[in-house]
């Protein structure tokens, strides 16, 4: 039984009847078009991700045959709708993971986990951190925060650069790409309407395994392929460098883990006790909502974080106040990208990849994992794949259960981790802090992703079997 109370994001409109009338091949040709105007407008003419969609939105209402007031009113619409339901959200992480860095609580955790671990164990560590790390932050964040880290323990250790970096890196890939509250897994859980505690629980469930073989057991045939020294003169800034004490580890580690805990358990009482009136079920029903377990954490973050640090009240609202800077771009995309989606399903494509899918024998996971790895190769965006994808495959949910539908989600995620490479800002990044060529960068980096992608469809596969 799904439980109701249960739905945490807003679902957007439904329209009665689509936009346009045309027909299969008209509805097929205008998907494709309006995705072909946006890889085109990314990849070869460099325009910015919200414009691009923008324009591919009208492209596809124009090919479809949809009046041009109905096109713009349903991407004014799922704009909005994934702003009010995902972009809150958005802001609030990014706020606990400034506080998480500027207080020096991101360093305290690396220096005790290394300051314990031996040799042999140090890939392990290093996935482990970049893991918990990662679920509060972006992956471009966290890839930045944990650079100063590889690179000086690669130098001052003597350790392979790959064989300490490919872990770290799987970890954040890992929960970039599954874990919410990251943007692209809020965003599917928003379109598929699914449940997102029961989501973070299979993400979790099925992330950790997926780190493992694509994290420290891939590194060590990597590490083979392979042989970089840490690149002189790149190393960043520790951001608790100007620090004169830091978070403990323990009280650093709680305060990041409080909100997946909180929806971890929200996600629990839905499965054991799945009852409205139940005094236990209604407090974890708005503890546990993803806006009040991060709203909690970042007001906690304030004292064990900021004021830990040695913070004064105007230092913590300045550190607040820029960590929504860098997210505006990232909120701009994701809100267009639900804009997109939102006039895919109106103009009828979703119904008719419903109606198609009907006679084919390519399962829903596997079918929304495909979709996400084409538009993943072609545009280079993890998060515009996953909203993308999401919003064609979520006809398909309608009549699958709660735990159904957090598959779909993270299969979805899973796809669009597929193959990073020159098209993707990641692909750049660890090219450059990692001093490789672009043929190592796809032997290793690209190679990495490809293994997230596969060995998250296999777990999610054999998932779906028993539930």
């Amino acid at each position: 039984m799904r439980h109701l109370s249960a739905e945490i994001l807003a679902a957007g409109p439904e329209p009665v009847d689509p936009i346009s009338s045309a027909g299969s091949l008209q509805l097929g040709l205008a998907a494709l078009a309006g995705i072909a105007v946006i890889v085109l407008l990314i990849t070869r003419f460099k325009v910015h991700a919200f414009l691009a969609l923008t324009l591919g939105t009208l492209v596809l209402g124009a090919v479809a045959a949809a009046p041009l007031d109905k096109t713009v009113e349903s991407f004014s619409t799922g704009l909005g709708d994934t702003v009010s339901g995902v972009g809150v959200l958005i802001a609030l992480g990014a706020m606990l993971g400034k506080l998480l860095a500027d207080s020096g609580g991101a360093d305290e955790i690396v220096d005790t986990i290394l300051a314990r671990t031996g040799d042999r164990a140090m890939p392990w560590a290093m996935a482990l951190i970049a893991g918990i790390i990662g679920l509060p932050l972006f992956f471009e964040v966290g890839l930045v925060l944990m650079i100063p880290v590889l690179l000086l323990v690669a130098r001052r250790g003597n350790y392979s650069l790959i064989r300490i970096g490919i872990p770290a890196l799987a970890g954040l890939s890992v929960m970039h790409g599954l874990v919410p509250p990251h943007p692209g897994p809020l965003a599917a859980i928003d379109s598929v309407h699914a449940n997102l505690g029961v989501t973070l629980a299979f993400g979790v469930l099925v992330g950790i395994p997926t780190l493992v073989v694509s994290g420290p057991l891939f590194a060590r045939f990597a590490a083979r392929w392979v042989d970089v020294q840490p690149p002189e003169g790149i190393v960043p800034e520790r951001a608790s460098k100007d620090l004169e004490r830091r978070p403990k580890f323990a009280v650093t580690v709680a305060t990041v883990l409080l909100p997946v805990v909180l929806m971890l358990a929200k996600a629990l009482a839905d499965i054991v006790v799945d009852d409205a009136e139940n005094p236990v079920q209604r407090v974890l029903d708005v503890v546990g909502s993803p806006l009040i377990a991060l709203l909690a954490a970042v007001v906690v973050a304030m004292f064990t974080l900021g004021r830990a640090a040695g913070f004064t009240k105007g230092r913590i609202t300045e550190t607040v106040e820029k960590s929504l800077m860098p997210i505006a771009g990232i909120l701009l995309i994701v809100a267009a990208g639900g804009g997109f989606k939102q006039t895919l399903v109106d103009v009828g494509v979703g119904e008719m990849i419903l109606d198609l899918s009907k006679s084919w024998s390519v399962p829903a996971l596997l079918l929304g994992w495909l979709i996400a790895v084409l538009i993943r190769l072609a545009t280079g965006s993890a998060t515009v794949a996953t909203i993308s994808a999401a919003g064609l495959v979520a006809p398909l949910a309608a009549d699958m259960n709660t735990a159904q539908a957090a598959l779909l989600v993270l299969a979805v995620g899973a796809g669009s981790l597929f193959f990073s490479h020159v098209n993707d800002a990641g692909f750049w990044m660890v090219k450059e802090y990692f001093g490789m060529s672009v043929g190592q960068t796809l032997k290793t980096w690209s190679v990495m992703e490809t293994l997230i992608s596969v060995v998250a469809l296999v777990f999610l596969l054999l998932l779906w079997l028993v539930v």
